[in-house]
């Protein structure tokens, strides 16, 4: 059987711990026997990513711009245990954050849906897909314990030295206080990320905050996202078929709940970090969950969602069998195939993807799948699988 052919790279970032282990063997058993890869490689891997001071962070996402495809492994973000457990010369930042900086992308999280692997909510019938603006907000906030009577401003110095001061509180009592700020440039970025994302999967968009209450903050974020779709995608929209739906951000939360999916939900950057983690829960597992990053002028780089599963890791170094659920990490190779032959007009390759993705959700559907899964599937008598068998019953329905 001919192999596959490719015309331009993908940005390959390998990772860490289990998964780094998966993602040799989804490449051997899934990807390598069938497609003559492209890929400029760069090892994400803590040891590597500490010998290079995080350079080759830095250099991925810079190839990312130039390739405009890349599909990324699960990084260790360290912490002071980890700088101890691989002795690394200081606390590196997370990848995805210095990757996200510098392709200033937004982050989209959907579920991979699967029968057998049946929502919490039961009209749930398509995947959501949330947009969270990872910018700002609570995570860039100042704050400060107030320790008795006296008053907070917010003061604003302008450059030529005038000053603009608004109240915040008058303390009669000790208290705390927070203060967070967004720049128009990003929000601008993220609502372009957004209407363009939501054009290449066809899908409806909806964007909620609390303007009624913010009426600066969260309106100022409501006024960008609606001038930017009045000016440039009314059209666009009309022509793809699809909407743009703006409304409270507790209406939201109501009408997701009533809904059968299949939209993309935009959202605040603290937002989008409690409610995918209630969407990725609530349709099953993180395991089971995609996720893209995407730059307004067009870059996509796909990874899992979940991190570097490390207890079946440490099983692993000890020669225990794992059983760890791949899904994702298949996904995150699917995703940039089919990107990469999108973008080059390689019908062969989007089908493959295409085929990969059905031989997965095929192989659960079937009763097989990994530990994770068998423990919350409505399929009677699941056979559970170990990670690499798992994989190869994949491999077997390709």
């Amino acid at each position: 059987m001919d192999k596959i052919k490719m015309t331009t790279p993908i940005v390959e970032m390998d990772g860490d711990e289990m998964t780094r282990i998966l993602w040799q063997m989804i490449k051997d058993n899934l990807i390598l026997p069938y497609i003559d890869l492209k890929t400029e490689y760069y090892d994400l891997g803590l040891e590597y990513r500490d010998e290079t001071n995080d350079q080759v962070t830095i250099d991925s996402a810079n190839a990312t711009k130039k390739y405009g495809v890349a599909v990324k492994c699960a990084t260790i973000t360290p912490n002071a245990a980890r700088v101890e457990e691989y002795h690394l010369k200081d606390m590196w930042k997370s990848p995805n954050a210095t990757i996200r900086a510098i392709l200033d992308g937004t982050v989209f999280r959907a579920p991979i849906v699967v029968k057998g692997i049946e929502p919490c909510v039961k009209c749930w019938k398509k995947p959501i897909t949330i947009a969270r603006h990872a910018y700002g907000d609570v995570y860039k906030a100042s704050e400060m314990k107030i320790p008795g009577p006296g008053k907070v401003e917010l003061v604003y110095t302008a450059e030529d030295g005038t000053e603009s001061r608004e109240l915040i509180h008058s303390f009669n009592c000790p208290g705390i206080v927070q203060g967070m700020h967004n720049v128009n440039k990003s929000i601008e970025s993220f609502a372009r990320s957004c209407f363009n994302y939501a054009l290449d999967t066809k899908q409806d968009l909806w964007f909620a905050t609390k303007d009624t209450i913010s009426k600066q903050y969260d309106h100022t974020f409501k006024d960008i996202f609606q001038e930017i779709f009045d000016s440039e995608y009314t059209k666009k929209f009309e022509d793809a078929g699809i909407t743009y739906f703006y409304t409270l951000i507790d209406d939201a939360v109501a009408r997701v709940m009533k809904s059968e999916g299949g939209y993309i939900w935009a959202c605040k950057n603290y937002d989008g970090d409690v409610i995918s983690d209630m969407i990725s829960s609530a349709f099953g597992s993180l395991a089971m969950m995609t996720s893209v990053l995407v730059s307004p002028d067009g870059n996509f780089e796909y990874e899992a969602a979940h991190g570097t599963v490390q207890r079946h890791y440490y099983k692993h170094l000890k020669g225990e069998e794992t059983s760890t659920n791949s899904v994702a990490t298949i996904f995150a190779w699917t995703g940039a195939l089919r990107k990469r032959g999108e973008l080059d007009g390689n019908q062969d390759l989007m089908e493959f993807a295409d085929k990969l993705e059905k031989a997965t959700l095929d192989t659960i559907e079937g009763g097989e799948m990994t530990k994770d899964l068998a423990l919350i599937t409505s399929l009677p008598d699941p056979v559970v699988l170990n990670s690499e068998d798992f994989i190869k019953a994949i491999a077997r329905r390709l």
